[in-house]
């Protein structure tokens, strides 16, 4: 029997931005669909260029990016991958619900499909009461819902999550833990880029971690703690990014 079509799989991807920097080395990546993977790494290390690459946003040097076995720059990979990015990035001047409602667009929604939609997502990020709004008069962490709540407006297959409980409180980042969690029990592949460590190990059932480009290890946090004899995954972080800037 064929192995199952991966949601993500990266062939050695480089990126050297102009002025020489090599964002990303050769960097090799697989994904299982189905499951709900984390990236680690430093700032600098490669993250954000990785996932421009994945979402059409960076043009690669060299190497090849595909979406559940589509090459990454197709139609048909962009409608499967929603992304919710760290920078709080919507319209100033729309209301809530008109955000999502014309990010529809892109994906081709007819309008009332993407009304639909919003209403939905509204409901599910608890932002109904908000929806005529606009983005300025929200909280920083009903702004950071709205970023979800984008993300999700076109079903995507593969949900990219960069750094989503970014300075939100104890409460909303347990909710979103939730959402996390229960998005992907419903077939969503999650790629989750963080700072918080304990939350990768809590939520991640495999944990890749990203230094100068490349991929320097991988694997559940349960096999990381053993392999390199440490108590928790800020262990193995320290000791795999410290070696690995050894070795370089």
């Amino acid at each position: 029997m064929p192995e199952p079509t991966p949601a993500l799989r990266v062939r050695g991807l480089r990126k050297i931005y102009p002025g020489g920097l090599t964002a990303l080395d050769d960097l090799e990546l697989t994904i299982p669909a189905g499951s709900l993977f984390g990236l680690l790494g430093p700032n600098g290390a490669g993250k954000t260029t990785l996932i421009g690459s994945v979402c059409n946003l960076v043009l690669p040097t060299a190497g090849t990016v595909e979406v559940f076995g589509r090459p990454a720059v197709t139609r048909e990979a962009r409608a499967m991958v929603g992304l919710a990015e760290q920078d709080i990035n919507v319209d100033r001047f729309l209301t809530v619900r008109q955000v999502l409602v014309y990010h529809g667009g892109y994906f081709g929604l007819g309008r009332r499909e993407a009304a639909r939609r919003a209403d939905e997502a509204l409901e599910l990020l608890g932002l109904s009461a908000k929806a005529r709004v606009t983005a300025p008069e929200l909280s920083g962490g009903m702004q950071r819902r709205l970023v979800l709540a984008r993300a999700l407006l076109n079903r995507p297959r593969l949900l990219i999550l960069d750094e989503p409980t970014a300075g939100v409180d104890v409460d909303l980042r347990g909710e979103i833990w939730r959402l996390v969690r229960a998005l992907n029990a419903a077939g969503t592949t999650i790629l989750l880029t963080t700072h918080y460590l304990e939350e990768a190990e809590s939520l991640c059932d495999e944990i890749a971690l990203i230094r100068s480009g490349r991929i320097v290890d991988r694997g559940t946090a349960v096999t990381l703690r053993e392999r390199y004899e440490v108590a928790s995954i800020a262990d193995v972080y320290q000791r795999a990014l410290n070696a690995e800037e050894a070795v370089a």
